[in-house]
């Protein structure tokens, strides 16, 4: 959420900011329900003050065993008025919410401009890639059985058995075992979540729609950045314990609405699947060099797989709800013959913080932390990778030397 009192001091830069990402802010409407706000927040203010002076002077006149029937029926009105007043107050306030919820993170000034993908900016890339004549990862081995899954439980889910099932499991061990060595507490989580979290880490009110929604207030998780950054929800965090570093490997959850058509085949684009998360949350003055040090963790997995990828920095136009600045890990796709998002790595600056209250102490003073993001990686799609860029074009896959430990043997037959 952007800070309202940023938005009042600097209303035309927050608009054309939020221009650059495709978002038409009402301001208009914003300076209206705050004027608004502000004319209420007031009143009730005065309203306050007057009962508390008159109930003040009606006590001390019951204290001599006095009444004053007028004073009392103008206490009982004053608090009529009160009553509605702050009716409406809340009400406002809740208008006000709302509409900053819609809201999405301002971008920094060093984020390239651009309306969509199209222009977003390589940074880097590594490896050199390969095409692999036409066959994907399903026609390469049968171990993964979407007709299975279909009948479990319908379009978009996967079974994977033998030992492509082993293999998806050593490169979650991998990637968690990479986390730690780079600092990264690793968590074991719910994998459902309340209103509350999802709100702090800015999935609802917005996009309910991509939740899979279990009742009223629970839902299955979309990534394990909303429970990590939820852990420090409300919470004053020792500034001596910064960078907080958080990893978790969840199933994650997604209804992919709107994608209906796009990648229906394989395990691209799944309603389940599994996630190595990353996830810091840290001084504000750190936060863009945590970014290029949280890239460069999710990167560091890619290139022990040797799996061929580029970096990619989001133009304006592209960039997620909730970040201000994200490198996207694009890996190879052999049977497509492009890169594909792996891993998206975000500073979202003091934008959740501020939803969710994680806040430190620095000169007395009570600050928004910033919390940042990033996969790795997705399993899903690093499996389809490590297959399609090791298969001999036969009847084998090799396994990376780097995964070999954790699977106990160094090629698959299929």
């Amino acid at each position: 959420m952007i800070d309202t009192n940023f938005i009042k001091d600097n209303p035309k830069l927050v608009f054309d900011k939020l221009r650059l990402r495709n978002y038409n802010f009402n301001l208009d409407l914003f300076e209206a329900t705050e004027a608004n706000r502000k004319k209420y927040q007031t009143k009730t203010e005065d309203l306050q003050a007057s009962r508390n002076v008159l109930s003040k002077e009606y006590g001390m006149l019951k204290k001599e065993g006095k009444d004053d029937p007028a004073l009392n029926k103008k206490i009982e009105s004053i608090k009529a008025d009160l009553d509605k007043c702050s009716s409406e107050l809340n009400d406002i306030q809740l208008t006000l919410k709302e509409l900053l919820l819609d809201v999405p993170n301002l971008p920094d000034d060093s984020v390239p401009r651009g309306e969509n993908e199209e222009n977003n900016v390589k940074i880097r890339e590594y490896g050199e890639p390969t095409i692999l004549k036409g066959k994907d990862h399903l026609e390469i081995t049968s171990m993964i059985d979407t007709d299975a899954a279909n009948l479990l439980a319908g379009s978009r889910f996967a079974v994977l058995h033998g030992d492509i099932a082993k293999l998806q499991r050593a490169l979650i061990a991998f990637m968690l075992d990479k986390a730690s060595e780079h600092g990264y507490t690793e968590h074991y989580l719910p994998m459902v979540a309340n209103t509350e979290s999802l709100t702090s880490t800015g999935q609802l009110p917005k996009f309910s729609e991509d939740l899979f929604q279990l009742t009223e207030d629970y839902y299955l998780i979309p990534t394990a950045e909303v429970p990590l950054t939820n852990l420090y929800r409300d919470k004053i965090i020792d500034i001596d314990k910064f960078p907080l570093k958080l990893t978790a490997h969840t199933s994650c959850f997604r209804s992919e609405a709107g994608s209906y058509g796009k990648d229906t085949k394989g395990l691209i684009r799944q309603h389940q699947f599994e996630k190595v998360e990353l996830v810091q949350i840290c001084h504000p003055e750190k936060s863009f060099e945590a970014l290029e040090n949280l890239t460069s963790h999710a990167e560091t997995i890619l290139q022990e797989l040797n799996l061929p990828y580029q970096v990619v920095e989001l133009c304006t136009g592209d960039l997620g709800f909730s970040a201000a600045k994200t490198y996207d890990l694009e890996v190879w796709i052999p049977s497509q013959e492009t890169y594909r998002e792996i891993s998206s790595c975000s500073n979202c600056t003091d934008f959740q913080a501020r939803r969710a209250k994680i806040r430190f102490k620095e000169g007395g003073a009570s600050k928004l932390a910033h919390t940042l993001n990033g996969s790795a990686l997705a399993a899903g799609r690093a499996l389809i990778a490590v297959i399609e860029n090791n298969f001999d074009q036969k009847s084998t896959i090799h396994i990376p030397e780097a995964l070999q430990e954790y699977t106990k043997f160094d090629f698959i037959e299929v």
